[in-house]
């Protein structure tokens, strides 16, 4: 063929020719790599989604009292990709990775002959937040079908990237890099580390994505996210002494100084992490943020003053300021409270108690600690061609590209951007019901997901000697 075209051509100037050839050429790459026609199985992909959410009793995330076994979502994974898998003779190269037992985690990876770089589909978690059957009206732990609406309180996106692969694998495109779809456990919860993500990077499984890049399945809306906070947990100890409660010279009312620490800490905190200029640049729909989610106090009757109180909450950081820099100020503030106990009172309530026959000189006690390992926030890089394929994929969809931003987190995805990855996150649900009762998807936002996925890879493909070379 290649002689036959070179022959007919024989006839036209230098000039013409290369303006020919690379005409002819297109035509030949154009029909060989549209991914974009993908559509999504709505049969398949519903009979997936129901075995995922059957397991999801048992995928909750809420340890001690919820440990989730990330390998039953793995089992069904398996039943529908190992048929196209390379010991199947399929395209398919399919890993179950475990660090924990009953806890693993799955990379597949379709990789055509010849195939340079990398792109990887990551986000997708087996594991689930906890969900209250009392307070839904259809029941989470299985999957409820209302027309276009899916009722599902797990794996709509896990079930999209397999559904991605899946096809990949039928249509055997022939893409000129490497497509892989990692799902993640433990995702919902970083109590118990070195068990998915955390470990995978520690391990080096991610390190040839550095060449390409990861987009981050597990936002929400369809528009490109842009920017997620850095979240840490807080909690704060206050100690005062018990009394009765006509009596409240005579005791130190743990829960009126917590309140009053609060309000402290949550002043100076505005102080020094006001709105930052970036924000604006990304869409956040919200500044930093530092507030109590949670109390408890010393269980007693109503007439009693509680001699202990804890308060727990969350810090949420924009990604234009230092996490570190930040638990030093909240420790600070503490500290600039403190010098203040003799000063404070709520009317003949004090929180120093002077020296009596009965007792000593009593003065509260109050430390803030923080919890577990906290998220880094990231700010993707809009100059990049993956956010810009990303960003034009969407619109051509459905017809606009709204990038935006929110103060949520999301495991590893500073920790990869850290480390020299380009992260960039999208998602097809809806942030109205995320994470809440009677929590759904839509079919037709998946279908365009899929269809979004389909032309990102389009776009790769059609500039792979620029991006990963000839």
């Amino acid at each position: 063929l290649q002689l036959h075209l070179l022959d007919s051509c024989s006839s036209l100037s230098p000039a013409r020719y290369c303006h020919w050839f690379v005409s002819v050429y297109s035509c030949f790459r154009i029909e060989f790599v549209m991914v974009s026609t993908l559509e999504l199985n709505r049969e398949r992909y519903i009979s997936l989604l129901s075995r995922l959410i059957g397991e999801s009793e048992f995928l909750q995330n809420n340890p001690p009292n919820y440990i989730p076994q990330e390998d039953r979502a793995v089992k069904h994974l398996l039943e529908v990709l190992r048929p196209h898998s390379q010991e199947c003779s399929g395209p398919l190269r399919v890993e179950h990775i475990s660090y924990v037992e009953q806890r693993g985690n799955l990379m597949v990876e379709y990789s055509p002959d010849g195939a340079k770089g990398h792109i990887a589909i990551m986000g997708s978690h087996l594991d689930v937040v906890p969900a209250n059957p009392l307070t839904w009206n259809w029941d989470p732990f299985k999957l409820t079908v209302e027309g276009d609406r899916l009722y599902v309180g797990v794996a709509p996106l896990t079930a999209l990237s397999s559904e991605l692969m899946l096809q990949l694998a039928e249509k055997k495109p022939s893409l000129r890099f490497t497509v892989t779809a990692i799902f993640i456990a433990s995702e919902e919860n970083p109590t118990i580390l070195d068990v998915g993500a955390d470990m995978l990077l520690k391990q080096g499984r991610l390190d040839r994505f550095k060449q390409g890049a990861v987009y981050w399945l597990d936002s929400c809306e369809t528009h490109p996210r842009i920017g997620t906070a850095a979240v840490m947990i807080w909690s704060l100890k206050v100690i005062g002494k018990r009394a009765h409660s006509s009596l409240p010279h005579r005791g130190i009312n743990s829960l009126e100084l917590a309140m009053d620490a609060v309000e402290y800490i949550q002043k100076r905190f505005y102080q020094d992490f006001p709105p930052h200029p970036g924000e604006k640049d990304y869409n956040f729909a919200t500044p930093s943020t530092m507030k109590p989610t949670q109390v408890c106090c010393a269980e007693g009757n109503v007439n009693e003053i509680p001699d202990w109180t804890k308060v727990k909450g969350d810090v949420r950081l924009t990604p234009f300021y230092s996490i570190e820099e930040c638990k030093t100020k909240l420790q600070g503030y503490i500290e600039e409270f403190k010098k203040k106990l003799d000063q404070l009172c709520r009317g003949p309530s004090k929180y120093k108690v002077s020296a009596s026959k009965e007792s000593g000189e009593c003065v509260a006690h109050l430390e803030l600690t923080f919890e577990g390992q906290a998220f880094k926030g990231v700010a993707c890089d809009l100059q990049s061609r993956a956010f810009q394929y990303l960003h034009e994929a969407t619109k051509e969809v459905i017809g606009e590209s709204l990038p935006f931003s929110i103060c949520g987190a999301m495991p590893l995805v500073g920790d990869l951007k850290e480390a020299g990855y380009n992260i960039q996150m999208c998602g097809y649900g809806h942030s109205s019901v995320y994470h809440g009762d009677n929590e759904y998807c839509t079919f037709g936002c998946m279908a365009n997901g899929l269809k979004i996925l389909g032309r990102v890879l389009d776009k790769y493909n059609a500039s792979y000697e620029e991006i990963f070379g000839h």
